[in-house]
């Protein structure tokens, strides 16, 4: 179940909302463009309510909650009706918590430690965060060698220039990305462009 987290898209559209108005909208955007998934990040005061408005209105696309960085986040995206989480990087306690919603998760990893002991927890789907300042393509090759088995999903940095490059290594399933939602066209109420982006995105399969 873990690994099909991977195989949603090509891009896991990362999204920050300040109003939780502009979710359903941005969901319906994204879907209509052919992305199947949206990332709410728990960044801002209007993301629970924003999961629970996609969760309820949206139905055909799978809906997660990132930036998990405590116990209690995790309990309360499961409850708004997220259907996974993503963790930036892992902490026992982060992960005991994921665990016990029953949802599967992306746990962050960015060193080899990181990765090491996620997959000594069983998780071999991982976010590798923050993809380009942590190393990006030569780092993830690099990594291939003595880990082969673990998948990742690249997020931090990712644009659609560099994206096809991350999305042509075996070990990379998909990349998250926040260019499908530039704050420019959620404030002025642009969901056609980011149809737009989510189609190009989607073409990189």
């Amino acid at each position: 179940m873990q690994h099909e987290l991977l195989d949603l898209s090509p891009v896991i559209p990362v999204v920050v909302l300040d109003d939780a108005t502009d979710a359903v909208p941005v969901a319906r955007a994204l879907r209509a463009g052919g992305i199947g998934v949206i990332e709410l990040t728990l960044r801002t005061p209007a993301a629970l309510d924003a999961i629970r408005r996609v969760s309820a209105e949206v139905p055909d696309i799978v809906v997660g909650a990132g930036t998990v960085t405590t116990p209690g986040q995790a309990k309360q995206a499961a409850d708004a009706g997220a259907s996974f989480l993503v963790t930036p990087g892992s902490t026992d306690r982060v992960l005991d918590a994921c665990f016990d919603t029953g949802l599967p998760f992306l746990p962050g990893a960015g060193t080899v430690s990181e990765a090491m002991r996620l997959a000594e927890r069983g998780l071999t789907a991982l976010k590798f965060f923050p993809a380009e300042a942590a190393g990006g393509l030569a780092y993830l090759k690099a990594v291939a060698g003595p880990l082969p088995q673990l998948r990742f999903c690249p997020t931090g940095g990712i644009t659609p220039e560099n994206a096809p490059s991350y999305l042509a290594l075996p070990t990379v399933g998909c990349v998250g990305g926040s260019w499908l939602t530039p704050g420019d066209a959620l404030s002025a109420g642009d969901f056609a462009r980011v149809e737009s982006l989510a189609r190009q995105a989607a073409a990189l399969a």
